[in-house]
């Protein structure tokens, strides 16, 4: 069985101390996000788990229990979202000034392959052009060559959810978002997918798509999964018998996990951030289910 921790919320960033208190009992409580009353018990002793694969943009609360869970035998990568926008998308996370050193520490304590860096959602606006978005990428690339192998990419899905807060950047500060998955902003797309590929491969990166439905592997961008069978077998030198997660998007390629943690709980507050509704909705979340974020203070 393999975790996922989280594509729900930022566990390292936000509930590490939770994290580990469920580590320590051996099992937590899987809900199902569209039917609450669906629960199950599922159990973290690392004998039952082939891995734990973290996601998130910030892992220094984490960090300092990666010792604990290797010496209690868990196998895990992490997926850091890494990205250089204008605060106006990301509005809470740390400055990169603070997240490069912590991309690069973690790669110095696990090793280059165990952290795979997420460019991750790619958005095209008029204030994030096609230049911007290749001068950010090259620069980033720089900074991470070395210390990472892949990179995983994918463009925005405009999702119901993420339009309101599209359109209230358009209506307060004239920020317009591009839809790169029309077909209309498909030489967009194919162009600046070549010149990433290209700047990833010179700075020794392979890099990968997140549940795209565009064939992109003839500007060298080959379909990728986020929850990586492959790649755990290749990192940890185990044999798994993975199938593919048909829980997820059609055109994700992720192999079946558990996801721990629940929507409505990270408290960075992205725009394009599939996995809250509102503030207001992450302030009752966390109320009705008795979450107590430790004191983020990365800002």
């Amino acid at each position: 069985m393999i975790i996922s921790a989280s594509r729900r919320t930022d566990i390292p960033a936000f509930y590490t101390k939770w994290f580990m208190d469920r580590v320590h009992q051996g099992q937590f409580l899987r809900i199902n996000p569209f039917n609450p009353n669906q629960r199950k018990m599922i159990s973290l002793l690392p004998e039952d788990v082939d891995a734990i694969v973290f996601w998130t943009k910030d892992p220094r609360p984490l960090m300092p229990h990666l010792s604990t869970l290797d010496v209690m035998g868990y196998r895990y990568y992490f997926q850091f979202t890494l990205n250089d926008y204008p605060q106006i998308f990301e509005p809470l996370i740390p400055p990169l000034k603070t997240r490069i050193p912590t991309f690069k520490r973690l790669s110095e304590i696990l090793g280059p392959g165990r952290v795979v860096w997420r460019f991750d959602p790619i958005i095209l606006s008029s204030i994030t052009s096609l230049k911007y978005l290749e001068k950010r990428f090259q620069q980033l690339a720089g900074e991470l060559n070395g210390f990472t192998t892949r990179v995983m990419v994918s463009f925005l899905d405009i999702y119901g959810k993420i339009r309101p807060r599209l359109k209230g950047l358009e209506a307060s500060h004239g920020i317009v978002v591009e839809d790169l998955h029309d077909l209309k902003q498909r030489e967009k797309l194919v162009g600046l997918a070549q010149s990433l590929s290209s700047i990833a491969k010179g700075n020794g990166m392979e890099l990968f798509s997140c549940a795209e439905e565009l064939d992109l592997t003839g500007v060298g961008i080959k379909p990728g999964a986020c929850i990586d069978g492959g790649l755990i077998e290749e990192l940890f030198g185990i044999k798994l018998n993975t199938k593919r997660d048909r829980n997820q998007r059609p055109n994700c390629r992720c192999s079946q996990s558990v996801d721990m943690g629940i929507y409505n709980t990270c408290q960075f507050g992205c725009v394009y951030c599939y996995a809250y509704s509102s503030r207001n909705a992450v302030e009752k979340a966390m109320e009705r289910h008795g979450l107590h974020a430790q004191g983020y203070n990365g800002l």
